[in-house]
């Protein structure tokens, strides 16, 4: 393929393994350790995007995304080694987005001005519930009244401050969650994340759930009826729903997240971290060894597998039409060559599942409702 990344960007993402605790819901690569020795992870994280930037080396970086794990556990001067590192090969884009996640807990908002000093500029919290009841079943160390200190702590130092929600929990009414989601957007700053309650396999929550545990989930329509009045309630108060999980006032889009949407390259360094890279105009796929300890101490620290012009189309297809925006019928003919041209959307259309215009085509909001069946359906064309 050529370098069609290009309309999507270029992103960094850098992975922190590290967390306080493990919280029951989360299959993420995230370990608990007593010690964390912030010289030789600085080094070695600034060496990888120095290996990747050798490799890429004159492109204009879009977005960096400091995510884990809980980055804010990292010291200033580990971000700050990751962000200098990542100019020496690349160009920052002027309006560069630098995000790092943060746990609204006090040790970590005493950081928040060394973050932003480092070139943070910002800051997604995982709140994750506005109800103690709830945070505490959780698994979030952290109560309410932490977590709206912490929003407005990050609010005195960065520009932008997103935070996450966590829905369809148990015990939780439409009404309820209608309420909380509402005290949300009153307190939001310009780009709020609202994910529905999943038990993935691998958590402790999947345990309990076998086990007979975790009474009290809503069912598939409760889930159905929360998602759609998320939907309503968000797009009432400016934040429209610019992709499936993510409200966003006009302009606040997470443009490190429209990177992969886009279908731009994007380097991961960090253990378990994924990239995209294009290189001499084939898309590669790169993995990172998954446990901390392995990624430091390797000489070669992830693995990389050439992607198919098939591979390709079927990730550009899957990522981009989550986006509210839909995708780009040229840049897709472009990708996707004949796969594109056959590509049916007719009777989709007639039931409402989909959009299209002479430029771009996409998933309705009742496609969205059924957005996995509808895109495996697509893939088999």
């Amino acid at each position: 393929m050529s370098d069609t990344w290009r309309a999507g960007g270029l992103g960094l993402y850098v992975h922190w393994p590290f967390c306080e605790a493990k919280c029951p819901y989360c299959d993420f690569n995230s370990h608990v350790v007593s010690h964390v020795d912030q010289s030789r992870w600085a080094e070695a994280l600034a060496s990888e995007i120095r290996r990747y930037g050798v490799m890429t080396e004159g492109r204009v970086l879009n977005s960096i995304y400091f995510g884990g794990g809980t980055p804010s556990l990292m010291d200033p001067q580990t971000v700050r080694a990751a962000l200098d590192a990542s100019r020496e090969h690349w160009a920052w884009a002027n309006d560069i987005e630098i995000t790092l996640e943060a746990n609204p807990r006090s040790v970590e908002i005493r950081k928040f001005e060394g973050f932003s000093l480092a070139g943070v500029n910002r800051v997604s919290l995982g709140v994750q519930a506005l109800r103690p009841d709830d945070l505490r079943k959780l698994g979030r160390l952290h109560g309410v009244d932490e977590a709206l200190s912490a929003l407005n702590v990050a609010k005195s130092v960065f520009d932008r401050v997103t935070f996450d929600l966590i829905y369809a929990r148990q015990g939780q009414t439409l009404n309820d969650w209608g309420t909380e989601l509402r005290e949300a957007l009153d307190i939001a700053g310009d780009h709020l994340s609202l994910y529905q309650l999943t038990i993935e396999q691998g958590t402790a929550f999947w345990d309990r759930f076998q086990a007979g545990g975790l009474r009290g989930l809503p069912d598939e329509d409760l889930g159905a009826d929360m998602y759609l009045a998320t939907q309503e309630i968000c797009e009432a108060q400016g934040f429209s729903a610019y992709e499936v999980s993510n409200h966003a006032r006009p302009d606040a889009m997470s443009r490190h997240n429209m990177v992969y949407w886009r279908g731009g390259d994007y380097v991961g360094v960090g253990p378990g971290a994924h990239g995209r890279v294009t290189l001499n105009g084939h898309r590669h796929a790169t993995v990172a060894r998954r446990m901390p300890g392995d990624w430091l101490n390797a000489s070669f620290r992830d693995e990389t597998e050439w992607l198919s012009s098939n591979d390709v189309w079927n990730e550009f297809l899957m990522m981009g039409l989550r986006l509210s925006e839909g995708i780009d019928s040229a840049r897709a003919a472009q990708i996707g060559g004949e796969k594109a041209e056959t590509l049916d959307l007719s009777s989709l259309i007639d039931m409402g599942l989909m959009w299209q215009t002479n430029e771009r085509f996409g998933v309705t909001q009742s496609g969205r409702m059924v957005l996995n069946t509808l895109t495996a359906d697509l893939l088999t064309v």
